[in-house]
């Protein structure tokens, strides 16, 4: 079990460092926004409309972190990259966090 532990950290991390990725491709090949994470502006130009239910609900979540960045829209290349890489092992770090957290909750009922 251990070994497999392991492998899924490394994994984990691997995936945070290569985060950046979705701001690197779509710039190098001018592709405007990572595809898939459009807001319903975007969504609007592409489609031509909004769905229903996301325009209903766009505005009820708003991202701890938008847009992988801390600095705003004017921040440096490299400071958006950091910016990825850490929010990728923040969102790890939360989502072990509260897995465990319920985990030991379960258990601990259990017994």
């Amino acid at each position: 079990m251990e070994k497999n532990r392991k492998k899924l950290w490394i994994g984990l991390i691997v995936l945070a460092f290569l985060s950046p990725l979705g701001i690197l491709l779509p710039e190098k090949f001018n592709a405007g926004d990572a595809w898939g994470e459009w807001g319903t502006d975007t969504l609007q130009q592409l489609l031509g409309y909004v769905p229903a239910g996301l325009q209903r609900y766009a505005e009820i979540w708003k991202a701890p972190i938008p847009d992988y960045n801390f600095w705003g829209e004017g921040a440096s290349l490299g400071m958006q990259i950091f910016a990825y890489v850490l929010s990728g092992l923040l969102g790890i770090l939360l989502t072990v966090s509260i897995i465990y957290l319920l985990a030991k909750g379960i258990l601990r009922r259990e017994k």
